[in-house]
């Protein structure tokens, strides 16, 4: 994956990691989202890779992404094979260096909102639902600030998860031709719930 310089990350940011889990879902192959609780200081409301900060006892990104995908969903660390860590990315807004983690779900297991303090929904997003042109758009921000988005499992995926999803599209070849002049404006509670952090 090519990190654009907007994107690479200074070293002083704090680390964090998320879990990139694909998995072969009732509806074919998916991923794994969640939703962030709408009380939370920071990405609150936004759908979102499970994950979060590398903590001191966690053994690098890799064990922090599975011990965050446990705590916020049930995702258990031992039906998951781990293929590769991706380059970091920086996450201006909250100054993480984020590094995501991509894992295959060899043996998938129920998974919740483990934590409704953290989490709202879990969801497993097919692939095909991700890739087909009418789940895609243009997020529109009053700042001026336009980027991909998802319409899928009733969430408005869109900022950072949208931007690595459409990375992780175009990597792995599903990408299909899509019309980024349909712009979307960000809903007003996302406005409201964005601009606490």
């Amino acid at each position: 994956m090519d990190v654009p310089p907007p994107h690479r990350p200074p070293a002083s940011a704090r680390p964090a990691a998320v879990l990139v889990l694909f998995g072969e879902g009732p509806d074919g192959p998916d991923l794994l989202l969640i939703e962030r609780a709408a009380t939370l200081n920071k990405h609150a409301g936004q759908p979102a890779f499970p994950g979060g900060g590398v903590d001191p006892e966690d053994d690098g990104p890799v064990a922090a992404a599975l011990r965050e995908a446990w705590e916020e969903t049930g995702v258990e660390a031992s039906g998951v094979d781990v293929l590769a860590t991706l380059p970091e990315l920086y996450l201006g807004r909250s100054d993480y260096r984020v590094t995501p983690v991509a894992a295959w779900w060899r043996e998938p297991c129920e998974v919740s909102a483990n934590d409704p303090r953290e989490v709202a929904a879990v969801a497993r997003v097919p692939i095909a639902e991700l890739a087909d042109p009418a789940n895609r758009v243009t997020v529109g921000h009053p700042s001026g600030f336009a980027g991909p988005g998802f319409r899928v499992r009733g969430m408005l995926v869109w900022g950072f998860t949208a931007g690595l999803l459409t990375q992780l599209l175009d990597v792995g070849g599903w990408s299909l031709p899509w019309d980024p002049t349909r712009i979307e404006e960000l809903p007003p509670e996302a406005l409201r719930l964005a601009a606490r952090g």
